[in-house]
């Protein structure tokens, strides 16, 4: 039989072995997120400030929201590189100007309710819930839109996501005070512009759906009229569905 003595010197040894383990890892831990914040820092004093990106609530949101969680580990490494990246299924997460310079347009104030098409990886969905919007969100692909759905509840994030169609809009919901879409199209559904409410503002990525599109904000007024403005090229993947019918 073994003693308790020798059990007992096991079992300290064991825990001198794994206590300097434990420390690197948490050393290790602590030192990514020093270096996700100091990304995030970057990012916002050379990607954003400089282009005109000067909403103190949009600034600290892009602070806030960490974009990392939002890609595939094997691009996390270029999380605050201002650049669209891959995040399966054909679809990418815009850039950070791009989102940013979207939520800045938009003008959105705490407690509106805000519906956005093209869910994606949700980190503008992420966005607009840091910008204290109510939230809604649809994503057409069902693997996209489970995932989401989950990253967004594990990051805790409150944001209402459907799997479905955009181009219909979320008739339960609305009127919506802003839509956000994510995604290129080549007209404006008429249904989301129906699902807006007066004084409210849309946001798309307008034109060619193959090449570029003009970044278009529409603002409908008291007497349900629509006007609308430009705001230089982009470019989105396409929206899908019945907006390509």
């Amino acid at each position: 039989m073994i003693s308790s003595c020798k059990i007992r010197y096991f079992k300290n040894k064991l825990l001198f072995l794994a206590a300097p383990i434990l420390l690197y890892f948490f050393a290790l831990n602590s030192g990514l997120a020093e270096g996700w914040e100091e990304n995030r820092t970057r990012m916002i004093d050379v990607d954003l400030k400089p282009r005109g990106i000067n909403s103190p609530e949009v600034l600290k949101a892009m602070m806030n929201v960490p974009r990392h969680e939002f890609v595939p580990e094997n691009v996390r490494g270029m999380a605050y590189a201002d650049r669209p990246l891959p995040i399966g299924e054909g679809q990418t997460i815009s850039q950070p100007f791009v989102v940013a310079w979207m939520s800045q347009l938009l003008l959105i104030e705490k407690g509106m309710k805000v519906l956005e098409i093209g869910t994606g990886s949700g980190f503008q969905a992420a966005i607009l819930a840091e910008l204290e919007a109510r939230t809604f969100s649809m994503e057409i692909r069902p693997n996209l839109a489970r995932d989401v759905n989950i990253r967004l509840k594990l990051l805790g994030y409150e944001v209402q996501v459907r799997q479905g169609d955009g181009y219909y809009g979320w008739k339960e919901h609305a009127p919506f005070d802003r839509i956000i879409i994510t995604a290129a199209a080549n007209h404006v559904p008429l249904p989301l512009l129906d699902q807006l409410k007066a004084g409210g503002k849309l946001i798309i990525p307008l034109g060619n759906v193959r090449y570029y599109q003009n970044m278009t904000l529409i603002e409908k007024d008291s007497d349900g009229e629509f006007h609308t403005s430009q705001h230089g090229q982009v470019r989105f993947v396409p929206m899908i569905g019945s907006a390509q019918e």
